[in-house]
């Protein structure tokens, strides 16, 4: 699911929250801030844990050298920090239990 469907689905769901309509406008301003307010949060460096969801961190990965696929050539490709996501116990059991 891509960040647009959703949004998409997000509107068709909840159109009332709390009493109060809720716009279209109101749930992509909202799905935005989420999103950049993590990306924001792992570039520092911090880790972001959603209880029953899971948990964002960035893992290191050491430089070394790889191959190009097309030439076959050695390319060194430098160390570099990349998210890494551990899902929560409710978030698995779940799956599970639905893909059964």
């Amino acid at each position: 699911m891509t960040k647009s469907e959703l949004m998409v689905r997000l509107v068709e769901r909840y159109t009332e929250l709390g009493g109060r309509t809720i716009s279209a406008k109101d749930i992509n301003k909202s799905v935005k801030i989420i999103s950049d307010s993590m990306v924001r949060a792992l570039s520092k460096g911090d880790r972001i844990e959603i209880r029953g969801f899971g948990s964002f961190d960035l893992k290191k990965r050491d430089a070394r050298v790889g191959r190009n696929p097309k030439t076959g050539e050695s390319v060194k490709v430098p160390a570099k920090y990349v998210p890494h996501f551990k899902a929560g116990k409710e978030l698995r059991d779940r799956v599970d239990a639905s893909a059964k």
